[in-house]
């Protein structure tokens, strides 16, 4: 990488942007790019069509979530891509998940191995282990409790939770016979109630939670929770 860090999240931002604006009619207000080690997120702010908005005051997110779903199998290929070119790093993993309420959304990508000259992400930060305990809880409640799960402060506003071991075998069974997307919003609806919880981490974190997304890899028995706060 011959570009600073700063330069690589504004190029990734800007393509970003102008990619979602070509397959989706409109662009994100923002694309707020942070990295460290193998990750990336990028966080879109005020990122919803008119369509979409007037679907959604008619309670049917559903349909929203539906057809986002099939652009966004076209936006992903190619926001690997651009990122592979700009780092040399092929991407291996890329979670996406909406906050429609809030007109948000959030992609994050995962590769092999840390950046060159991007700094290490805080692992050891201030509540870790009460944190990581009502994210297993939640876990626990909504499916299974994680094999493994680690987590890190990607900033002094976001934190990423990754899980792996988590689907229940039940859950597999729906996936194998075809029912991944609807086992997804069913899964995704059910975590968000625990994890909106206002009494759960706010008290926790002493900052308030602005948005939480939630996806799974089945491939991979894998998910990743980002939440966004208010600044420290």
């Amino acid at each position: 990488m011959n570009q600073s860090i700063h330069q690589l999240q504004q190029l990734i931002a800007s393509f970003t942007g102008k990619l979602l604006r070509e397959h989706f009619g409109k662009g994100p207000e923002s694309v707020l790019v942070s990295m460290g080690g193998q990750y990336i997120t990028l966080y879109l702010r005020n990122f919803l069509t008119s369509s979409e908005r007037m679907l959604v005051q008619q309670d049917h997110t559903m349909i929203v979530n539906q057809m986002r779903e099939k652009l966004m199998q076209l936006v992903i290929p190619e926001v690997s891509g651009y990122i592979h070119s700009l780092t040399g790093c092929q991407p291996s993993e890329i979670y996406y998940d909406w906050a429609l309420h809030n007109q948000s959304g959030m992609i994050t990508v995962i590769c092999p191995q840390p950046f060159a000259e991007v700094p290490d992400l805080r692992e050891d930060y201030d509540k870790k282990a009460e944190l990581e305990e009502e994210i297993i809880l939640i876990s626990e409640q909504a499916q299974k409790v994680p094999e493994q799960l680690q987590s890190y402060e990607i900033n002094n506003r976001t934190l990423l939770f990754v899980r792996e071991g988590i689907l229940a075998p039940v859950e597999k069974e729906f996936i194998r016979l075809g029912h991944g997307e609807l086992l997804k919003n069913v899964k995704r609806n059910l975590e968000k109630q625990y994890l909106y919880n206002q009494q759960v981490f706010e008290p926790i974190l002493n900052r308030r939670m602005l948005d939480i997304f939630v996806d799974w890899n089945y491939a991979q028995d894998k998910s990743i929770i980002v939440m966004v706060t208010s600044p420290k």
